[in-house]
């Protein structure tokens, strides 16, 4: 069979499917395809390389090295073509509305200082904007885009990594007069530690003490259910926070909060990401200019 006939982008990007989704049944729902032709794809790919990428079993699934390889090369060339179609569809003029979920510090801290730029860019542009810490359902509540820290939960979304920031303890210069300064995690039994109210935050404060994890459950007076409020009690001298180091750092820089503890800081990071749809077609030229800027421009650090 000559190479022309073989659609050979297309075995790469079914089987890419099946090891990005762990099996054939996950990969055939995600690609609209039957379990069987999804096997029968992969094993005519194998057939064709003359070498066995997967070993598969009822209870099994395993790349074989040679499987291990294919996969990264294969998703390499896919990246590729990607962005070739990407450039190649950049002339299609941006236009309408974007609807834009995001959480109050990164609209406070990165993005309201480029939105001049980037109406200026694309002037045809309008965006809507909500600021919410809360995870939505992007189809549910017709969002384009929304920015949000940690790992996908639903397989239809599609992640751009917007950086990462290190995690910061402080408190305001007020509150450490008046409470004193903490100089042991231990120490922050004793404080106002001011915690977010939504249950995916609902989690310990990490430390590290004589190099092993050390770990304090935040607890206090007030609880806020977004970032900006959190930065703002802060402020105020309610308690000792925990944060993104991007949206503490001017306030540090200038003297308005005291970073605690940093001898014991373990160095924890939580990421960003400009997540969207992924599924049904090729993305609107308006919210892919978006992306495209935001991971350019809208940079966490």
């Amino acid at each position: 069979m000559a190479r022309w006939d073989i659609n050979r982008s297309g075995e790469m990007e079914v089987f890419v499917e099946v090891v990005q989704r762990g099996g054939f049944s996950a990969a055939a729902r995600s690609l609209g395809m039957t379990p069987s032709a999804v096997s029968k794809l992969v094993t005519r790919l194998e057939k064709r390389l003359a070498v066995r990428l997967i070993i598969r079993s009822t209870r099994q699934f395993q790349l074989t090295p040679e499987g291990r390889e294919f996969f990264e090369r294969a998703s390499t060339i896919l990246a590729s073509i990607e962005d070739a179609e990407r450039a190649a569809a950049s002339s299609v003029e941006a236009v309408g509305r974007i609807r834009l979920n995001s959480s109050s510090v990164y609209c406070t801290h990165v993005l309201n200082p480029l939105l001049p730029e980037f109406l200026s860019l694309y002037p045809g542009v309008t965006l809507d904007i909500a600021q919410t810490d809360a995870v939505i359902d992007l189809m549910a509540d017709h969002a384009d885009v929304a920015v949000r820290t940690g790992p996908l939960k639903s397989s239809s979304l599609v992640a751009r990594k917007l950086g990462s920031t290190r995690m910061v303890v402080a408190a305001s210069p007020t509150y450490l007069e008046r409470r004193g300064m903490p100089t042991h995690p231990r120490d922050l039994e004793t404080h106002s530690l001011l915690r977010f109210s939504y249950s995916r935050s609902l989690r310990d404060w990490a430390f590290s003490v004589d190099g092993e994890p050390y770990s304090v459950t935040p607890s206090g007076p007030v609880q806020v259910n977004d970032g900006e409020g959190m930065r703002q009690l802060a402020l105020a001298g309610l308690g000792i926070v925990r944060m993104g180091e991007f949206v503490l750092r001017e306030d540090i820089a200038r003297g308005r909060l005291v970073p605690l503890l940093e001898e014991f800081n373990p160095d924890d990071r939580e990421d960003f990401y400009a997540v969207y749809v992924g599924q049904g077609g090729p993305l609107p030229s308006r919210v892919r200019a978006l992306l495209d800027f935001l991971a350019l421009k809208g940079k966490v650090g």
